[in-house]
């Protein structure tokens, strides 16, 4: 399936799920439509303060399967799955960055930095219109990076 597609799909299903999701108190942290081996998932990572738990997973699951099959925005057969974003949840959208500047964050660069390497870790000091600025935890060097050469930006809960 084409990329492009890909975004169409994700960009109905996150209009269909986002005020279902928000009628039980619970935000739409991201919707991926993927394919891994032989088969495609579409993910909906849901949130809340606190944390969600299996409860909330399968409510949203329960509530947006009708909707979603009505909707018919995938051609191919697909495995749903409603999770939450995780400790090591993965920063993707612009709102995420914004939401955790000042946070430890994790970062795998697709190709490396010279004299930083391929992964790094650090604490979010700003972004901007795809840009994001970290810097070492000594806080005395920065670097600036696009978030399109990261192969994943994520939060560092565990140091």
């Amino acid at each position: 399936m084409a990329k492009s597609k890909g975004g169409v799909t994700v960009s109905k299903v996150w209009e269909l799920c986002e005020p279902i999701v928000k009628d039980f108190g619970l935000s739409l942290w991201d919707v991926r439509y993927v394919k891994e081996g032989a088969d495609w998932y579409l993910r909906i990572f849901i949130d809340k303060e606190g944390g969600v738990d299996i409860t909330d997973c399968e409510k949203v699951s329960r509530a947006i399967n009708t909707p979603l099959d009505e909707l018919d925005p995938i051609e191919n057969a697909y495995c749903l799955e409603v999770c939450s974003p995780g400790i090591e949840r993965e920063l993707v959208r612009d709102e995420h960055f914004m939401q955790f500047i000042g946070a430890d964050i994790m970062v795998k660069m697709r190709r490396p930095i010279e004299g930083i390497g391929k992964d790094f870790c650090g604490v979010l000091k700003g972004y901007d219109d795809g840009m994001v600025t970290i810097s070492d935890h000594s806080g005395e060097n920065e670097v600036t990076i696009s978030k399109k050469d990261a192969a994943w930006i994520k939060l560092d809960d565990f140091d």
